[in-house]
């Protein structure tokens, strides 16, 4: 079967991969080894809208429930919302069951721990141990030693006051449009921005447990884009199925991705001093024209790799309190432990209204460059050692020397396919993408599946 938690925890078609019987085991091994201790675990359960989310919700509980742990379950709530309750009520974990920006048919479980921050490598090693193991020994859960459920009836309302305690003064006057991707914001974006006055729009927010993520939301903002147009809107706000992602719409329908909205955010928190230590955080992804833009403001920038585990790994040992992904992973560390769209949007509010700026004013003002991306296939076996190549080196070096100052060479092996990917970015696109080609066909050439 191989290990089962990947960056972003336990992920599969549902009923197929991801079976109520796995969700019954990482439930029992979770609660057994947070109870290691003696102690009776408290997990809180929050989901996104998949139809699939009764039946895993109900097989990781009898999990937990089967070895003493006791489960609180919080409904439909947003990914980041988990993460702040488990503070809150004084949990020992959090667990999402959400599959995040893929169609219906997938979902996921990911747990976060009592601090509200994602398990740690050593935990979740111990929890695969148990699940993969075929058997293992614990004591006898019978009678008053089983676990017990509850269901909260203010984890909304909890969690929305939470959000309204990060914005100072209302949005009278503003128009938004909120597309909430028929997912786990569905209730909570429109209650935020209600309750602050704003004149509000929402669009695919009747969830149906088959519609999250289906031409809406963080991943196709395409009808947001119009919709904003539509209404004269000022702003339109995109999340995804779980509410961790955030994609920014101007009034003139254009797209502000992570990159566009951390510079904007990451000035404005300069501007108001908490910014620790003038810089902000990004991946290898990030476009060479956030970097540009901030080393203007003078604001420095912590790279990663790809994925918001590592961005926020990053900043916990630099202390850095604004971190990100083009995708919209935004990472506000001074207000929660992980990616919250809708407190981004609230972020980016605050950054929008001070500057006295339209967004497509602010949009502007944030060169990004073009980018190129050519997939070179390759066989599994040759993608590790690929990039190795001495010409290949060459070549690449070539290309970069004649790109100084103008852009940048990026190639990285896919982490989940036999492909190579060559990405450059530049001021010219047909002259990029041309470079980016040559290096490609050179890769399949040498190292290609013959």
């Amino acid at each position: 079967m191989g290990r089962l938690f990947g960056t972003d925890g336990v992920r599969g078609v549902a009923n197929k991969e991801l079976t109520p019987s796995m969700a019954f085991d990482i439930g029992k091994a979770a609660a057994f080894v947070l109870g290691e201790d003696g102690h009776q675990p408290l997990f809180l359960i929050g989901k996104d809208t998949r139809i699939s989310g009764d039946m895993l919700e109900d097989a990781l509980t009898a999990g937990i429930l089967s070895v003493g742990g006791n489960v609180l379950k919080l409904g439909v709530l947003p990914t980041p919302a988990v993460a702040h309750l488990v503070k809150v009520y004084g949990a020992d974990a959090g667990v999402v069951i959400s599959a995040s920006h893929n169609s219906y048919e997938y979902n996921g479980i990911k747990l976060f721990n009592g601090k509200g921050f994602k398990l740690d490598d050593s935990t979740e090693a111990k929890i695969e141990d148990i699940i993969l193991a075929e058997s293992f020994d614990h004591p006898e859960y019978i009678g008053d030693k089983l676990g017990r459920a509850s269901r909260s009836e203010d984890a909304l309302k909890t969690y929305t006051d939470f959000l309204l305690s990060t914005f100072e003064g209302d949005l009278k006057g503003v128009r938004v449009v909120l597309d909430t991707a028929n997912g786990a914001a569905y209730q909570t974006a429109p209650i935020v921005y209600e309750a602050l006055g704003a004149d509000v729009t929402v669009i695919a927010n009747e969830p149906d447990g088959i519609n999250i993520n289906n031409g809406c939301g963080s991943t196709h903002p395409e009808d947001l884009q119009k919709k904003v147009v539509e209404v004269g809107a000022d702003i339109g706000f995109a999340y995804d199925g779980d509410a961790d992602r955030l994609i920014v719409v101007d009034e003139k329908g254009r797209l502000l991705d992570g990159d566009r909205v951390i510079c904007i955010c990451g000035e404005m928190l300069k501007n108001d001093g908490l910014l620790y230590d003038n810089k902000v955080t990004a991946t290898v992804m990030s476009n060479i024209g956030l970097h540009k833009h901030l080393a203007e403001l003078g604001i420095s920038v912590d790279v990663t790799g790809v994925g918001d585990r590592y961005v926020l790994e990053s900043m916990l040992q630099t202390g850095s309190v604004l971190g990100g992904e083009q995708s919209g992973h935004m990472i506000f560390l001074n207000h929660t432990t992980t990616g919250d769209g809708v407190l981004s949007s609230l972020q980016f509010m605050k950054a929008y209204l001070a500057s006295g700026k339209k967004v497509s004013e602010l949009r502007d003002s944030i060169r990004i460059y073009p980018q190129a991306l050519v997939n070179a296939r390759v066989t599994t076996e040759t993608k590790a050692v690929a990039l190795n190549d001495q010409e290949i080196k060459d070549r690449i070096a070539e290309v970069e020397k004649k790109m100084e100052g103008s852009g940048r060479v990026l190639i990285r092996p896919s982490g989940t396919e036999p492909l190579i990917r060559v990405m450059l970015e530049g001021e010219d696109e047909d002259v990029i993408l041309g470079y980016a080609q040559e290096i490609a066909d050179l890769i399949v050439e040498k190292f290609g599946a013959k």
